[in-house]
């Protein structure tokens, strides 16, 4: 409030004691809490971009269904494994109940939690990125500064590795290699001052951490191999966080956050260079997130990758081959979405796979390929 010259002391005595007044009373009052700094992810800038607004064709696609709300859990990250018995579990983390939460993949119905916050083995902080690949699952925990690898059904943990090294993990993309495991792990460290700015061009170059995981002397371990990162302008990750590979094409996709730049995606290589070419650039409106691959026999397939509107998501498709647009979609509802998983194991409730998608950190969507296929004129990718 601005003192105007020409009040008296008593006047401007009154509207402080006013103005202490209105604060008290604003502080006993049941709203909730602005979210403190701490809590803030580094891709958080503030602004509400819309679909509604942004003028993007695209097909509307109904959600086959959605897990039930649980708003307290903070959901991010889901990937899907088939249990024993023959049924699809949806594995999520979530960052706010510090857990595991599973999910019948055919219903939604929602199973278990696994973990709870602590450091020991088994416990989780701040659980963001996941991958199952085989019987593992590969979790990353940021505030950990860690990846911790659980066994499948039992929830077995066994192992972390990567602390010596990570700073502000988020990301992974995992693969069987060697008799073991490769894991690549964005590390979206910030400028020391000021965790919303990303580091100097010249300080990216361990943007991505590479480790192998496998078992030495009987016992499951991990270990860091290297890290890699472009530091040139076109080709450098200020803000990363989803990274996913295609062998089959040595490419890595990466999706740079960054709004401030223009969020995209990155084509490397799977040797870690970066391959001169970014995708979507014009594409991408609200921000690049999670991605996912569908993989055909032949080749051929597509990438499925998340611009997130905080009113509806949007999920451009590109083809695996070409990297050319083909087509995008939204849910009725899915919103804000982080991460992503596609699931191309048919059953009698998705013959021909599933995909999900998380929605306001809140619930795990679940879409039917066949009605995204239709709806985009994809074709059939024959298992």
């Amino acid at each position: 409030m601005r003192a105007v010259g020409h009040r008296t002391h008593a006047a401007r005595g009154a509207l402080l004691a006013l103005a202490a007044a209105l604060l008290a009373a604003c502080a006993s009052t049941s709203a909730p809490a602005p979210r403190v700094q701490a809590d803030r992810e580094p891709d958080e800038q503030g602004g509400e971009p819309l679909l509604s607004k942004a003028h993007v064709p695209h097909a509307v696609i109904s959600e086959t269904f959605l897990t039930p709300s649980a708003p307290a859990d903070n959901l991010d990250s889901p990937a899907a494994w088939r249990a024993p018995d023959g049924r699809r579990w949806i594995i999520t983390t979530a960052k706010g109940s510090h857990q595991l939460v599973v999910f019948d993949g055919d219903s939604g119905v929602r199973l278990r939690g696994v973990g709870g916050k602590g450091a020991a083995l088994g416990q989780l902080d701040r659980p963001n990125g996941i991958s199952v690949v085989d019987d593992l699952a590969f979790v990353v925990e940021r505030d950990n500064r860690r990846v911790q690898v659980f066994s499948l059904p039992a929830f077995e943990p066994l192992a972390v590795f990567g602390s010596d090294v990570l700073r502000e993990p988020y990301g992974l993309w995992v693969r069987p290699l060697e008799g073991g495991y490769e894991v690549i792990v964005s590390d979206n460290y910030m400028s020391p001052g000021d965790k919303d700015v990303p580091p100097p061009l010249a300080e990216l170059g361990q943007r991505f951490k590479r480790f192998r995981f496998a078992r030495e002397g009987g016992q499951w371990q991990g270990k860091a191999i290297g890290s890699f990162g472009d530091t040139g302008a076109q080709g450098a990750v200020r803000i990363a966080e989803s990274v996913y590979g295609d062998v089959a094409h040595d490419r890595l996709m990466i999706a740079e956050e960054d709004t401030a730049l223009g969020t995209q995606l990155r084509e490397y290589g799977l040797d870690g260079r970066y391959k001169s070419r970014n995708v979507g650039a014009r594409l991408f409106q609200a921000q690049a997130e999670g991605m996912a691959l569908l993989q055909c026999q032949d080749g051929s397939g597509y990438w499925i990758a998340t611009d997130q509107f905080k009113d509806r998501s949007l999920f451009h498709v590109f083809d695996r081959r070409s990297l050319e647009h083909v087509g995008a979609f939204s849910g009725r509802v899915t919103a804000n979405t982080d991460g992503v998983w596609l699931d191309p194991t048919g059953d009698a409730r998705f013959p021909h796979g599933v995909f999900y998608a998380l929605h306001d950190d809140q619930a795990v969507a679940a879409f039917d390929w066949r009605d995204i296929a239709k709806a985009l004129r994809l074709k059939d990718c024959a298992k």
